[in-house]
């Protein structure tokens, strides 16, 4: 009951906080954006414990210091890069987390991961040649950035190939939403503008947080013994 209460209470802000950006009232979203992750965090801390609960809260964290640190993005360019570090940390500490996360099914280097690492190619490709020309002296933080994030996404492919169901969709959609968050923010900022941008952005950010806390707590809470419990790909 005290989870759903966390839950509910998250969406709600978020919506609240979303409505104010379609408002054009974004002086006020400033003062409200340090409290959205918070939430998540609270309601990893008061689930039952597991054993990659504290990889997620430290991944919650850095999405948390970084969302702080790009409030003031508007000072330099330094706060992009380091909200950009900040958000790299999170995404290597998720890669580890899905990486650790329990699993039922033995691996298969079947036809179906071949077709998702080609698809996460392809998208790593494209995203790194649109951006390119505008990076400026930005160019080696994003492209790694890039990378990292393609492979979180790969990780979280792979982990609902042996994750159970229905859990393994909501991690996985997650992943994705948050790859679509990033590139969303990466477009805007060194290709084109784009409009309502930061509604997109702040939306399906959000989103991908939700899905992905709820995807790991609802795995560990039907979590099974298992001899594919790897550490490694």
């Amino acid at each position: 009951m005290k989870n759903k209460l966390i839950s509910v209470s998250f969406i709600s802000y978020s919506a609240i906080y979303l409505l104010i950006i379609l408002l054009g009232l974004e002086d006020i979203t400033w003062y409200m954006k340090p409290f959205l992750i918070p939430f998540l965090l609270y309601l990893v801390y008061t689930f039952e414990n597991f054993p990659t609960k504290n990889i997620l809260l430290t991944a919650l964290l850095f999405s948390w210091i970084a969302a702080l640190i790009f409030l003031f993005t508007y000072k330099g360019k330094i706060y992009f890069t380091f909200g950009l570090i900040a958000f790299l940390f999170s995404h290597v500490i998720y890669i580890v987390l899905f990486n650790k996360q329990l699993k039922i099914k033995e691996f298969k280097f079947n036809s179906i991961f071949i077709a998702g690492i080609v698809a996460i190619l392809i998208y790593l490709f494209i995203l790194i040649n649109l951006l390119l020309p505008g990076l400026d002296t930005l160019k080696i933080p994003v492209i790694l950035y890039a990378i990292v994030i393609s492979s979180m996404l790969l990780f979280a492919f792979k982990g609902s190939l042996q994750w159970q169901n229905p859990a393994n969709m909501y991690v996985l959609l997650g992943a994705f939403i948050f790859v679509c968050s990033d590139s969303i923010l990466a477009i805007n900022k060194f290709y084109t503008e784009l409009p309502y941008a930061s509604f997109w952005i702040m939306s399906t950010y959000l989103v991908a947080q939700f899905l992905i806390v709820t995807g790991i707590l609802r795995l560990n809470k039907q979590k099974t013994a298992s001899p594919f419990n790897e550490n490694a790909v």
